[in-house]
C-alpha cells in the first residue's frame, strides 16, 4: 500500500538523489525523471467501494504544457494564511514537500525554471486518459465516478476556431460521468445546448434559472449505483458568470450561489436514497468552503474555478473538499468507504501529470492529431522568442499581461492599458520561441476586442476598487471571481485587508511618476469587455503584430503594484 506520507517522503529522496537542492545547470530531465514512474505515480491507499476522479479548468489545453504556479494567493478574514492561500516556501512548508522534488515543481513557483527544466511538462489529455482507464480497470468501473469540473471547451486555438469542438470530441473518449461549466457559457446559449444535446453525459448545474419562467434550465442532480453505493452528484455552474463575463451571450439565465436551492436538492437526493452526495462544482474554492458550512448532508465537494491545487482533500466538518488545479497538471482522486449509508472513510490525493513519464494514450492521441491536425501549421508558427519568464497566474500582474499591456499601449496609442486577471494561460521558459499556439493560450476568447477609451482618474480608482473588492471581500458569497485586473503604463498602492472603497492608492503614471488627478482624463485602453458591440482589433491581431515587429522579448523589472498586508 503506498500511502500520501509515503509519496511525500519518495519525493524528498527523489530530489535528493538527483542533487537538486544546488540545482546544478548539469541535471538534465532524464536524470529528473528516471527516479519517477507511472507505476509511482498511479499508487495509491486504496479504500471502500466508490472512488471519485476529478479533472477540472483544462482550458481546452490538448497537450502537455508549463504552467508556473501563483506566486501571490492571498486569503483574507479567516481565510488568510491557511491552505489554498499558501504559495512557494510556505506551502511546502505546510505539506512537507522537499524543494527541488517532483511535487514542489508541480505545486509552487520556487526555482521553477531550473526545476520545468529538469522535469518537463505537465498534462496533456492523452496521459490524463493513461492515468482514468488505468484507475478504472484497477478499481473496476462499476466503482468509478469521473467528473469533469468545468472551464473544459474554452482556452486555446482549435477550441476558438472549432467552437469548442475539439475538446467535445475528446472529452467524449475520456467517458465523464457529469460535468459543470463557466467559460463553456461564452460560446453563446445556443452553442452551448448543441453541445450538451451532443455529449453522451449530463450537463449538471441546480443554479441556473430560466428569467421568464424561474424554473431550471439544466438537471440538478444525477444519480449513479457506485461499489453498490447510491452517489448523487449535484452540479453547481460558477455562479457569478453574468458578471465576469458578458450576460448578453446567454440572456435568458440567471445564476447565483443559491444554497437554500442547494440544499433542497441535497435533501431531495438523500430522500431518493442517496448514501454519498457529491457537489461538481465551479464555485472557487473559498466559496465552497463557506458552503461547506452552510448547506448539510454534503459528503464531497470537488471544486473549480480558483486554479488552485491542495495535495489531498481538505475535511470541513463532515465535509471534504479537493480542488484539482488546472490546464490538465494534475487528476483528483478521491477514495470513499462506505457503511450503512454513511462515509465512514476515505483517502484523497492529487495525482501530478508528467508528461515525461506517463504513457500516451494511443486512442486519445490518435484524437488529438485528429482535430490539431488542420490547424498544424498556423499552431506552429514562430512569431517571436522570449528571454523573459512569460506566466499570468497570481491574484496581481503576470509576466504575460504585462507583455499584453505593453502592445496595448503601443498598438492602441493609450497612456494606461489594462489586461483581465484570467487564470488561465500557460507559460514559457526564457529562450523560448512565441507561437501562435502560445499566443492563444492567452487571448482565445469570444469576445476579444481592444477597446480605446478616456476615464478620469476617479473613474480608474472606482475600475479598480470594484475589481480589488470581487477578489479580496470578507466573505466568499462576495468573491465574484478571477484575480486583479493588471495595469500597464501606471502603478498603485493595494491593501487587500482594508475596506471597500480604501483598497487602492498612490495611483501614478509611470512615464511621469505623476499622480493620476481624479477629474483628469486618461486614454486607457483593455481587452476583453463585458459590454456588447464593443469596437477594436482582436487582441490576439494586436498582440501578434506587437510581438513580430518586437522579435525578441525582453520584459523591464518594473513592478507596477505595491502590496499592503
Amino acid at each position: 500500500m503506498f500511502t500520501r506520507r509515503d509519496f511525500l517522503q519518495y519525493t524528498v529522496n527523489a530530489g535528493a538523489a538527483l542533487g537538486l537542492a544546488g540545482y546544478g545547470a548539469n541535471v538534465t530531465r532524464a536524470l529528473a525523471q528516471q527516479k519517477l514512474t507511472q507505476d509511482d505515480l498511479l499508487k495509491f491507499d486504496s479504500k471502500g467501494q466508490v472512488t471519485l476522479l476529478h479533472f477540472t479548468d483544462v482550458h481546452a489545453q490538448l497537450m502537455p504544457v508549463y504552467f508556473r504556479p501563483p506566486d501571490t494567493n492571498i486569503g483574507i478574514g479567516d481565510y488568510a494564511g491557511i491552505p489554498p492561500h499558501l504559495v512557494g516556501e510556505e506551502f511546502l512548508t505546510h505539506f512537507g514537500i522537499e524543494k527541488g522534488s517532483p511535487l514542489a515543481y508541480a505545486h509552487t513557483m520556487v526555482d521553477y525554471v531550473e526545476l520545468a527544466r529538469a522535469y518537463g511538462r505537465l498534462g496533456g489529455l492523452d496521459r490524463t486518459a493513461t492515468l482514468v482507464k488505468a484507475i478504472r480497470a484497477e478499481r473496476g468501473d462499476d466503482k468509478v465516478l469521473f467528473l469533469d469540473g468545468g472551464d473544459t471547451w474554452q482556452g486555446s486555438y482549435t477550441s476558438l476556431k472549432s467552437n469548442g469542438q475539439d475538446m467535445v470530441d475528446c472529452m467524449k473518449l475520456l467517458k465523464p460521468d457529469a460535468m459543470v461549466g463557466h467559460w463553456e457559457f461564452t460560446f453563446g446559449e445556443d452553442r452551448v445546448k448543441e453541445i450538451i444535446d451532443d455529449m453522451g453525459y449530463p450537463f449538471l448545474a441546480s443554479n441556473i434559472f430560466d428569467n421568464e419562467w424561474d424554473e431550471p434550465v439544466f438537471e440538478s442532480t444525477a444519480m449513479f449505483e457506485k461499489g453498490g453505493v447510491k452517489v448523487a452528484v449535484i452540479g453547481q455552474a460558477m455562479p457569478y458568470t453574468p458578471i465576469a463575463n458578458p450576460r448578453w451571450m446567454f440572456p435568458k439565465w440567471s445564476f447565483g450561489i443559491r444554497p437554500d436551492t442547494l440544499q433542497e436538492n441535497v435533501d431531495k437526493a438523500r430522500a431518493d436514497g442517496a448514501e454519498v452526495v457529491v457537489l461538481l462544482s465551479h464555485d472557487g474554492f473559498d466559496v465552497d468552503r463557506k458552503l461547506a458550512s452552510v448547506v448539510s448532508g454534503i459528503d464531497v465537494i470537488v471544486t473549480g474555478h480558483t486554479h488552485d491545487a491542495v495535495p489531498q482533500a481538505i475535511e470541513i466538518g463532515s465535509t471534504l473538499l479537493l480542488s484539482s488545479g488546472s490546464h490538465g497538471k494534475y487528476l483528483g482522486r478521491i477514495d470513499l468507504e462506505v457503511k450503512d449509508g454513511k462515509v465512514v472513510g476515505h483517502s484523497s490525493n492529487l495525482i501530478p501529470v508528467f508528461s515525461d513519464v506517463i504513457q500516451s494514450d494511443p486512442e486519445m492521441a490518435t484524437k488529438i492529431d485528429e482535430v490539431r491536425k488542420p490547424h498544424e501549421a498556423e499552431l506552429n508558427r514562430v512569431i517571436g522568442k522570449t528571454e523573459s519568464l512569460l506566466y499570468r497566474r497570481g491574484n496581481f500582474n503576470g509576466t504575460w499581461d504585462d507583455l499584453i499591456c505593453q502592445g496595448v499601449i503601443e498598438q492602441r496609442d493609450t497612456q494606461i492599458a489594462l489586461s483581465p486577471g484570467f487564470r488561465w494561460g500557460t507559460t514559457l521558459l526564457p529562450g523560448q520561441d512565441i507561437t501562435i499556439e502560445d499566443l492563444y493560450t492567452e487571448t482565445s476568447m469570444s469576445y476579444p476586442s481592444v477597446y480605446r477609451l478616456e476615464f478620469t482618474g476617479a473613474q480608474m480608482k472606482e475600475i479598480l476598487e470594484d475589481v480589488c473588492d470581487n477578489l479580496f471581500n470578507k466573505d466568499p458569497f462576495f468573491q465574484q471571481g478571477g484575480d486583479m485586473v493588471r495595469v500597464g503604463g501606471m502603478s498603485y498602492t493595494c491593501s487587500p485587508n482594508a475596506d471597500m472603497g480604501g483598497r487602492i492608492s498612490d495611483m501614478r503614471l509611470m512615464s511621469t511618476g505623476e499622480p493620476l488627478e481624479a477629474d483628469k482624463s486618461y486614454v486607457v485602453g483593455g481587452w476583453a469587455s463585458v459590454n456588447e458591440n464593443v469596437e477594436g482589433p482582436a487582441i490576439y491581431d494586436l498582440m501578434e503584430k506587437h510581438i513580430t515587429g518586437k522579435q525578441v522579448v525582453n520584459l523591464p523589472d518594473q513592478p507596477t503594484v505595491k502590496v499592503n498586508m
